[in-house]
């Protein structure tokens, strides 16, 4: 099944740029959908594939977590994007022992994340002992063995991180957790924690769950959609779909961004003929914001809210909702009604006319919707920027109602439903207790380590052992030289992984590389297909089935390699029945059914067309699970970033071309950057201002009260609409300025959208570091 993978790397000189698109998808997105899956599958993988992706007994897709349709689903229930991420995982071409003979690390080490990416998947598990040069095979007993030795040897269960990947299924993330707490530990930080933490943080104090309170039939019933630091064209092309049925039905869309985002001006659906030839024009209005100017926005919004219901009492306000079932509204009225619209203006970077307009549309409106990304969840103030916004459908009514709520638009597959198992460092004692009572263990209750502080404890010695169960650690975490460090200073690190990424090269001093299968790939234990479960944005949980070979018969299943290493690290009068979970996954969904709320009778209601929806109090009754009893309003001070004098506020962002840290290809085809990614995105005023040029060779250089200079070099200027003083690059590129204490306040989630940076020539020589 091997084949050639591509052997040269990226070539920054290459770079081609255009100008931006005006609208997504269309019949390019479909032929460069095809073209990438035939590369790395074939003709006859691809078909199997691709026909079989997000349908009801196909598997669910490893990219975004977006949901399907509660109808009718198409023959193509996908998008590029999903095609790329199939492709990537379904590819033909293998990473075998034979090619880490061949390859150093250091050789490895000096490749970037594209190539590793390219070369395939995994065949066999792999060790890198004290002093080697190459990885080597190992056997799966004898790597279980040196995994459990070396969590015994440490002297506190506390000194382990176990780190967990949004693409892990349910069946494995509960299976991960009990694991994990079984040992002694609740250090379970995921990549939640550096994305939709801030969302999960203020809805929870807000409305009392952290979870989106729409579903997918909502957005058609819905008279106003806010999109908001959210690009859905590259980072979730299936919410286009959404928007447009939505716009069918005579919804007004507003789209929140810094950038002009090409899915949020027009969308060409390429699954109908008119969709194909006419398209869609999305948004109705474009209020091109300055990072970091969300929160004002919103209080300015609700400002004007107040004033209109002043000049047609009980016309604007639902006040029946608010007195029923809010708290903290006074207090939030009078902080609305000081907020100084000069400073919102000021702020944001909009008109009072854009003000006024937004707000008469809110006002108006019978049914809005607020979605978001982490163009919000990033920033200092993004769990305060959240609560504000949650303020203005509070005060409106508008959640629990049809076309109505708060909808967090998650990253990652099932990173939801990882949450909902229980990967998280701060599980609530219901959840633990019964999770004690249904298993036999104990588990400790001290809360544990998130990312950041995982990344700290690393760093100062207090943590020794790493396994990440996915993902790609290194290159997905802030302030990159400190990450790197603390991985390297672990005495053992463990990465269960489909395909090489940075953090293979990035290792304690002994590392292991464990490889598992895909959501394609079949998973059969005991001789039977095995299925398992993932939770999509809108709580919707359903079945997942991969059915191709798998390209090597070592590749073992996340479930039974938990399985497998717990039966190591804890023997066989274990009370855990880890061997009847791995031979049959029906067993972990009865576990999951008795102690994760809302999943009673689950391997039943999972196996239904569509799966079923857990349970939403907000969404569901009006009832809020809050300190109060209440929806509460969230107080917070007005916070923004004003540009200092010479200085650009960076945002980071995505390539078209990549999904989080995997990059698929070098096209931005939307942004108009081809075959580079060292780029930034520069206002062509602020380009002349600091004395620059398009296409000039420079680095960036991050600018924080630590008094640590974080660069990075060799990136071309790009001129491109931004608004003034702000900026745009990708990532992983520029996660090395993000230093790992620049945090947002209540959710320490890293703050990668308010970057403050200068601009200097490239004067060094070398490689890019």
């Amino acid at each position: 099944m091997h084949r050639n993978s591509p052997r040269t790397d990226i070539d920054e000189a290459a770079l081609e740029v255009s100008a931006p698109k005006q609208q997504a998808a269309g019949v390019t997105a479909v032929a460069v959908a095809l073209k990438r899956s035939v590369e790395e599958m074939g003709v006859v993988r691809t078909a199997r594939t691709l026909t079989r992706l997000n349908q009801v007994h196909g598997f669910d897709c490893p990219g975004c977590a977006w949901p399907e349709p509660s109808g009718h689903r198409r023959p193509a229930e996908f998008c590029e994007n999903g095609a790329k991420a199939v492709a990537e995982e379904a590819t033909l071409r293998t990473v075998d022992p034979a090619f880490f003979a061949e390859h150093s690390i250091a050789d490895l080490a000096a490749k970037s994340g594209y190539w590793l990416g390219q070369q395939g998947r995994i065949t066999h598990p792999m060790v890198l002992r004290a002093g080697d040069t190459h990885y080597r095979p190992i056997a799966w007993d004898d790597a279980y063995r040196l995994i459990a030795d070396g969590l015994r040897a440490l002297d506190s269960p506390d000194e382990a991180v176990f780190y967990t990947s949004g693409r892990t299924a349910n069946e494995t993330a509960f299976l991960y957790q009990a694991l994990v707490r079984a040992y002694g530990t609740n250090n379970l930080p995921d990549c939640s924690n550096m994305c939709h933490e801030s969302s999960g943080t203020a809805l929870t104090r807000s409305i009392g769950i952290g979870k989106g309170s729409v579903s997918i039939d909502d957005f058609p019933k819905a008279d106003l959609i806010i999109v908001a630091g959210q690009n859905p064209g590259t980072n979730h092309p299936r919410m286009l779909s959404a928007l447009s049925d939505a716009k069918q039905a005579g919804t007004t869309v507003l789209a929140v961004n810094p950038l002009p985002e090409a899915g949020l001006l027009a969308f060409r659906d390429p699954q109908t003929p008119r969709g194909l030839i006419t398209g869609v024009e999305i948004a109705d209005d474009f209020l091109q914001i300055r990072l970091g100017g969300d929160m004002a926005l919103f209080r300015g919004l609700a400002r004007l809210l107040f004033e209109a219901e002043d000049r047609a009492p009980g016309t604007v306000l639902d006040r029946e909702f608010v007195e029923r079932h809010t708290a903290g509204f006074a207090e939030y009225e009078r902080q609305a009604r000081a907020a100084d619209l000069a400073e919102v203006e000021q702020a944001t970077g909009l008109t009072r006319a854009q003000l006024e307009r937004t707000a008469h549309r809110l006002a108006r409106s019978r049914g809005t919707i607020i979605c978001w990304a982490m163009g919000l969840t990033q920033q200092a103030h993004g769990v305060a920027t959240i609560e504000e916004a949650t303020n203005l459908l509070l005060l409106r009514g508008m959640i629990g109602k049809p076309g109505a709520g708060v909808c967090p638009v998650r990253g990652h597959s099932n990173v939801q439903g990882d949450r909902t198992m229980g990967i998280w460092e701060r599980m609530p004692e219901p959840f633990l207790a019964a999770l004690d009572r249904e298993l036999g263990i104990t588990s400790p209750r001290e809360h544990g380590f998130d990312t950041v502080d995982a990344i700290r404890a690393m760093r100062d010695g207090r943590a020794k052992f790493f396994m990440a169960m996915g993902g790609n650690f290194a290159s997905a975490s802030p302030d990159t030289e400190v990450t790197e460090a603390a991985l390297r200073s672990c005495g053992l690190t463990v990465q269960v992984s489909t395909k090489l990424n940075r953090s293979h090269v990035v290792h304690g001093r002994t590392a292991l590389i464990l490889p598992t299968l895909g959501r394609t790939d079949a998973d059969v234990q005991a001789g039977e297909r095995q299925q398992v479960s993932v939770e999509d944005s809108m709580s919707m949980v359903h079945l997942s089935t991969g059915r191709l070979r798998p390209v090597s018969q070592e590749l073992r299943s996340e479930v039974a390699i938990v399985c497998e290493l717990a039966a190591e690290l804890f023997g066989p009068e274990h009370p855990v029945p880890w061997g009847e979970f791995r031979r049959d996954y029906d067993r972990i969904r009865d576990a999951i059914a008795r102690v994760v709320p809302g999943c009673a009778d689950y391997n039943a209601k999972v196996r239904s067309r569509n799966g079923f929806q857990l349970p939403h109090p907000p969404r569901d009754a009006r009832e809020f699970h809050t300190g109060t009893g209440r929806a509460n309003f969230g107080v917070n001070d007005l916070t923004w970033l004003p540009v200092p004098q010479g200085r650009l506020i960076l945002q980071s962002l995505r390539s078209h071309d990549q999904y989080n840290t995997t990059i698929y290809g070098l096209d931005d085809r939307y942004r108009g950057v081809r075959n580079a990614r060292r780029v930034v995105l520069v206002h062509p005023d602020d380009i002349a201002e600091l004395g620059l040029e398009p296409d000039q060779l420079v680095d960036l250089v991050s600018e924080f009260t630590d008094g640590v200079e974080r660069r990075v070099i060799a990136f071309r200027v790009v001129p491109y609409p931004t608004p003034r003083g702000n900026a745009a690059a990708y990532y992983p590129e520029t996660n090395p300025l993000v230093p790992l204490d620049h945090v947002a306040a209540g959710s320490n989630t890293p703050v990668s959208k308010a970057v403050v940076i200068r601009i200097e020539p490239h004067v060094h020589v070398g490689a890019p570091s």
